[in-house]
């Protein structure tokens, strides 16, 4: 628990530092003497900003553990799963034909794709034999690939790809009160997830040892794909795609707490808001007053620890 310990410290540090971090100067001696305009971009800005990045890093590399759980592969994530380019077109299916759509409908639409894409891939992978550490997450990210070329084709046809490219890549500069509040959806479904941890850990052992030990193996991968299903469209919604998050945080976590969930969780669940709140603030820092979205500093952080990840993937991968 020591380690748990210094990465709560740490994102109590770095997102002290996020609230102070703007084009408006507002220093911590200030806020015992805030003008009405700061605290304006305090309450309507950055908090819901701070409060955007820990939410969606939380949820996401949640997402990310679970569905290497249940795949029993350390390389699949709702990246690599085709998860956020299945929900990434259910938006776009929303926006053609629920034109003047509540963000509420347009994340029970992405979700229902999501859904769909998640349990297809997972019915791809029971039809396949031999299930190689690197092939299986290729097979999701071709998966992948495929439904973003049909989601970009239609986006074409239709004019919206000014539209989808909000959703394109995650970028927190434009939450606002008001904006984000949809990420609250996400926290009932982390805590079902901390529910469920003994029985997706043992899910992760595969279909007949699950059921000898008297678990519904089926009931139980439902519910882990209908979470990540939701959560995903949730913050593809609200922020954008944030590649890598799911894929290479859970990875981190099981090298100092192994491959139990219940376990791994909570470590899982703060060192997802520290990275995420970590490239956020790299981003708004590197070319200030300008801003780099969080897709790039995340992509460019996580392809670099992905890439180090398949290398050792002898020592570390299962």
């Amino acid at each position: 628990m020591l380690k748990l310990r210094y990465l709560v410290i740490a994102l109590v540090l770095l997102s002290f530092t996020s609230i102070f971090i703007g084009v408006k100067d507002i220093s911590p001696l200030s806020l015992f003497n805030l003008t009405e305009e700061q605290l304006h971009i305090l309450l309507v800005s950055r908090v819901p900003r701070l409060i955007s990045i820990i939410i969606a890093g939380v949820s996401l590399s949640i997402c990310g553990l679970i569905m290497q759980q249940i795949t029993r592969n350390k390389f699949v994530s709702p990246t690599t799963a085709g998860t956020m380019d299945w929900a990434r077109f259910g938006i776009l299916i929303s926006l053609i034909l629920f034109t003047s759509a509540s963000p509420i409908v347009k994340m029970l639409v992405a979700s229902t794709f999501a859904l769909i894409g998640t349990f297809l891939f997972m019915s791809i992978l029971n039809r396949i034999k031999h299930k190689g550490t690197i092939f299986t997450p290729l097979v999701g990210i071709m998966l992948g690939n495929i439904i973003g070329s049909i989601t970009t084709f239609f986006a074409l046809k239709e004019d919206l790809v000014q539209n989808m490219s909000s959703w394109l890549q995650g970028d927190f500069s434009l939450i606002l009160k008001g904006r984000y509040e949809l990420l609250y959806i996400s926290i009932p479904l982390v805590i079902v997830a901390f529910l469920y941890a003994n029985r997706f850990t043992i899910a992760g052992m595969g279909e007949d040892f699950s059921k000898n030990l008297g678990l519904n193996y089926k009931t139980v991968v439902n519910i882990g794909l209908v979470i990540v299903a939701l959560v995903t469209s949730v913050v593809i919604l609200t922020v954008g795609m944030i590649p890598f998050l799911g894929l290479i945080i859970p990875n981190i976590v099981s090298l100092y707490r192994g491959d139990n969930l219940k376990n791994s969780l909570p470590h899982t669940a703060v060192l997802g808001a520290v990275f995420v709140l970590f490239c956020d603030i790299l981003g708004r820092v590197i070319i200030y007053p300008y801003e780099i979205s969080i897709g790039v500093t995340v992509g460019v952080l996580g392809s670099g620890i992905f890439l180090y990840l398949l290398l050792r993937r002898k020592s570390y991968a299962v």
